[in-house]
C-alpha cells in the first residue's frame, strides 16, 4: 500500500497544533491543580466545619456562622491560588464557564480553551476521589455528601437564577477590575471576596457552584447526578451574560488578557508576553 500524501498545509497544521500542545503543556497542568486544590481545601472545610463527630462543628452551632466561616476560608484559598506563581501563569480560570467566556471574547484560542476544560475536569475530580480517600466516611455521608452542590429549598428554578446572576456577577466583576490600568492587580482580592460572600448568602439556594467541573467533581464519585444540568447550564450562561454586558459599557477591545492576575513575572501563552527568564516557568 503506497504511502499516504499529505499537503505541505497540512502537515504545518498538524505540527503546530501539536507544538501548542506541548509548548503549553505547563499550563494545562497549572490549571488541573488550581481545581484540585480548590476542591481540596473545599472538602477539608466543610468536612470539618459540617460533621457532625468533628469538635468545630460542636463549637459551632449557629449554621449561618459556619457558612460564612467556610466562606472565609474558601475565599482565600480562591485568593491564594490566583496569585500563586502557577496561578499567574494559568490565569487561573480554574472554571470551564470562565475558559468558555475568554474563548468567546477572543482571549484564549481553541486548542487552549479546550484542554484548559479538560484540565480542569480532571483536576477537580483528582481533588475530590484524594479526600474521598484520606476523610472517608466524614466526607462521603451526609451533611458533607462529597460538597455536592444541590438547589435549595427553594427549589430548581430558584438555584438556576441564583447561579445565573451570581455568575454574571463574578465574570463583569473580573473584566471590570482586570482590564482597569489602576486595579487590576487586586482582580484575584475581588474574585475572593465575591466567592467568601456567595457561599456566605447564596449557597442556601443553589450550593453555590458557578463551576461545571466544580460539580462535576463532586458529582461523578458518588453517582448524583441530579441536576447536574443546572450547574453545566447556568454558570456559562451566566458568565457570557456577564461579559456582554462588560462588552456593551465598555468594549470587546479593553479586554486585554485572559488572566485574573497579568504578572511581569510570569509568561502569558494568551498574549504572548515572555517574562524574563521565563524558560524556567515550563519546568
Amino acid at each position: 500500500m503506497p504511502a499516504a500524501k499529505y499537503s505541505s498545509a497540512t502537515i504545518r497544521h498538524r505540527n503546530g497544533w501539536r507544538q501548542t500542545v506541548r509548548e503549553h503543556s505547563p499550563e494545562y497542568a497549572m490549571e488541573a491543580w488550581g481545581l484540585g486544590m480548590f476542591m481540596v481545601s473545599a472538602a477539608l472545610f466543610t468536612t470539618l466545619f459540617e460533621y457532625p463527630g468533628s469538635p468545630v462543628h460542636q463549637a459551632f452551632v449557629d449554621a449561618d456562622i459556619r457558612r460564612a466561616l467556610i466562606g472565609l476560608a474558601m475565599g482565600l484559598t480562591a485568593v491564594g491560588i490566583i496569585y500563586s506563581p502557577w496561578g499567574q501563569q494559568s490565569g487561573a480560570h480554574l472554571n470551564p464557564a470562565v475558559t468558555l467566556t475568554f474563548f468567546r471574547l477572543g482571549k484564549i484560542t481553541g486548542i487552549d480553551a479546550a484542554l484548559y476544560i479538560v484540565a480542569q475536569f480532571i483536576g477537580g475530580l483528582i481533588g475530590v476521589l484524594f479526600c474521598t480517600a484520606i476523610l472517608g466516611m466524614a466526607f462521603v455521608t451526609p451533611p458533607v455528601q462529597y460538597v455536592v452542590t444541590l438547589p435549595g429549598a427553594n427549589g430548581v428554578a430558584a438555584a438556576f437564577l441564583a447561579e445565573l446572576v451570581i455568575s454574571a456577577g463574578m465574570m463583569f466583576t473580573v473584566l471590570l477590575v482586570s482590564n482597569s490600568i489602576r486595579f487590576s492587580r487586586i482582580t484575584g482580592l475581588c474574585a475572593g471576596i465575591l466567592i467568601a460572600l456567595y457561599i456566605t448568602f447564596e449557597a442556601p439556594l443553589s450550593g453555590m457552584s458557578m463551576n461545571p467541573a466544580r460539580s462535576f467533581a463532586s458529582a461523578a464519585p458518588g453517582g448524583i447526578w441530579e441536576h447536574l444540568w443546572l450547574y453545566f447550564t447556568a454558570p456559562v450562561l451566566g458568565m457570557l451574560g456577564g461579559a456582554q454586558l462588560y462588552c456593551l459599557l465598555k468594549s470587546t477591545a479593553q479586554v486585554r488578557c485572559a488572566k485574573l492576575d497579568h504578572s511581569p513575572t510570569r509568561r502569558c501563552i494568551h498574549c504572548h508576553y515572555e517574562a524574563p527568564d521565563s524558560s524556567r516557568q515550563e519546568a
